[in-house]
């Protein structure tokens, strides 16, 4: 897979990450690219290129696989993100969760605000965390306003599980990880989240440890 050069324009970088075959790399916490933040698209990439790096998103979230990935996760700062979530759970996951299911779409410069003052709270993982989950606080509902990748726009509530994805999706275009935001004393490895907390909702796990749900 091509490595994309620091410091070169984004559309070189681009078609330096697409000259090799398969999933893209996923960038790592660690990294400064995840931090910095990301640059609001405006045509940067021209539509050809655009549509093929939109792909390359979609196929690297597949295989990872995921429900979500932002273009700074593969190194490249620009305000562009894939979600798709086929929501294949247990039915009481499905509704403690209120995760139903959400078809592929495209993020161009998305920004969300809180609709209403409800919060939920689950164990979340990120590709760029690799190995680790932990229970984050989020809006309920959110409204997210941008584009997408054909440049109409976009200004719609996501509840539920779609909500928390697009948050999540959205504050990485803006230097922000899932830990950042995290009840850190509910972090768990993947080995002890398939052994103890893969329950619904993460009560047991918040009596166990010793931290507070909203």
């Amino acid at each position: 897979m091509g490595t994309p050069r620091a410091g070169a324009p984004l559309a070189e970088q681009v078609e330096e990450l697409l000259a090799g075959d398969g999933p893209l790399a996923i960038v790592t916490a660690g990294d400064p690219v995840l931090r910095r933040g990301a640059e609001r698209f405006d045509g940067q990439l021209e539509p050809a290129l655009f549509a093929r790096f939109v792909d390359a998103l979609r196929r690297t979230m597949h295989a990872a696989p995921g429900v979500g990935l932002a273009a700074v996760q593969v190194g490249i700062p620009l305000r562009i993100a894939v979600i798709e979530d086929p929501a294949q759970v247990p039915q009481e996951v499905r509704v403690a969760r209120g995760r139903v299911p959400q078809p592929f779409r495209v993020l161009v410069n998305p920004a969300y605000e809180p609709v209403g003052t409800g919060r939920a709270a689950f164990y979340e993982g990120c590709l760029s965390v690799p190995g680790w989950q932990a229970v984050v606080a989020r809006h309920e509902t959110v409204r997210l306003t941008g584009a997408d990748e054909h440049g109409n726009a976009v200004d719609e509530v996501f509840t539920g599980w779609p909500a928390r994805i697009v948050q999540h999706e959205t504050d990485h275009l803006d230097g922000t990880l899932y830990l950042d935001r995290a009840e850190l004393r509910s972090l768990a490895s993947a080995e002890a989240m398939a052994r103890r907390w893969t329950q619904p909702t993460p009560g047991a796990a918040a009596h166990a440890l010793g931290f507070d749900l909203p």
